[in-house]
């Protein structure tokens, strides 16, 4: 059987990969006493004299909402909620085994997104955080930023920011690795949606300004943000310092870095030989990459990383999730800040400095036991710093 196969299977025979577990003792009468009725009364009083000693006497101080409408699962695009629900409870699985963290799958059966933001609104009182997933951009950017806004619980849509998070991550230890500064290397970008325009964002910030972003319809450039959606023009604003109208082929002309969230094979390996000395590439398509590993470094790419877990320096937002919520889960945070991402970032980029940083080896194991704790005090310290502390 090929991997499909065995998953399928793998799948029917668990009928789903996460389960709820009693905490308490439930054997007899003075055990329901404690648990439900009569002795719970008092913990709902202690609630509702102080809404926020439902963190002290619940389980919201560890327990994350994982949602999705289905409508961007993977490489498969907009299959509804109920095919979508496989993928969020992986995603509560690598929560809970990775960094401890209480998770729920919850798919929507809408793709308004009013009711989208409605629905998470009126649900948001059970959970310390809410991580949407696999929604279709820029709705997913509108739904985050506006949730951000009104609800006082971090959120975070993991396909934006956790994919930033670990790209940012490998340019700190790839930069330090080929010796060049952020300021002074010109980056490409293949993809503007979700994943592409989070990567821009934080890069930008991270200091790296002259990047040049490609999605299908070619190059951005703001002299057309008449005709862009609002992320695509808050893209084109931050990028193509020139305004040139050029191909990708010609941007990746002296480039140092590529990084590709977009479609397989629009880069070739003539593309990367044109590219500059001790060049980085990204090619993060999943399953498929922009290149392949072994033609980017045959093309002269030094450092070499894609999504796959087949090769070396494999990007994968599992690096940054688990211990970015179990971080701000810690300290109760109210949101999630640009500054507590960014930590999220020098923390994986730490632990991979600690474990030996080579060409081959630019971010951590996801397997690393160490990597949850070191996100997670990185981002509760951060959380402290910037008074988005409930403690």
């Amino acid at each position: 059987m090929d991997i499909y196969q065995k998953s399928l299977k793998f799948h029917e025979e668990l009928q789903g990969k996460i389960d709820i577990n009693v905490k308490c003792k439930l054997d007899n009468k003075q055990d329901l006493s404690l648990a439900y009725t009569p002795g719970v009364a008092e913990s709902c009083r202690q609630i509702y004299k102080n809404p926020d000693d439902v963190y002290k006497y619940t389980w919201k101080n560890n327990i994350v909402a994982v949602i999705s409408d289905g409508t961007a699962v993977l490489g498969l695009g907009d299959i509804g909620p109920e095919a979508a629900l496989p993928v969020m409870e992986g995603k509560a699985a690598l929560f809970k085994k990775f960094a401890d963290v209480n998770a729920i799958p919850i798919v929507l059966n809408t793709k308004n997104t009013d009711k989208i933001i409605s629905t998470i609104k009126a649900i948001a009182p059970t959970f310390g955080g809410i991580n949407l997933e696999d929604i279709s951009a820029p709705r997913c950017v509108e739904i985050e930023r506006i949730l951000i806004e009104e609800l006082d619980i971090p959120v975070f849509h993991d396909d934006q920011h956790g994919t930033a998070i670990v790209v940012t991550a490998a340019f700190v230890n790839s930069l330090k690795l080929v010796k060049k500064e952020p300021k002074d290397i010109k980056l490409v970008v293949s993809g503007t949606g979700a994943a592409g325009s989070s990567i821009i964002k934080m890069l930008y910030n991270f200091g790296i300004k002259n990047i040049y972003a490609f999605n299908i319809n070619g190059i951005l450039n703001k002299k057309y943000n008449d005709s862009y959606d609002f992320l695509n023009a808050e893209i084109a604003d931050i990028t193509n310092p020139d305004m040139l109208d050029i191909s990708l082929a010609q941007a990746m002309e002296g480039a140092d870095a590529f990084v590709g969230v977009s479609a397989p094979n629009v880069v070739n390996k003539a593309m990367v030989s044109s590219m500059a000395k001790n060049a980085i590439v990204f090619a993060m398509a999943n399953p498929e990459p922009e290149i392949s590993y072994d033609d980017a470094v045959s093309a002269g790419a030094v450092i070499v990383g894609t999504g796959r877990s087949d090769y070396p320096n494999q990007i994968n937002n599992v690096l940054a999730f688990p211990g970015l919520f179990k971080g701000a889960l810690q300290v109760r945070a109210r949101k999630i800040s640009e500054g507590m991402k960014l930590a999220a970032a020098i923390g994986i980029a730490k632990l991979a400095e600690d474990e030996g940083l080579s060409f081959y080896s630019v971010i951590p194991s996801a397997f690393n036991p160490k990597l949850a704790d070191v996100v997670a005090n990185e981002v509760a310290k951060k959380a402290v710093e910037e008074g988005l502390s409930r403690l």
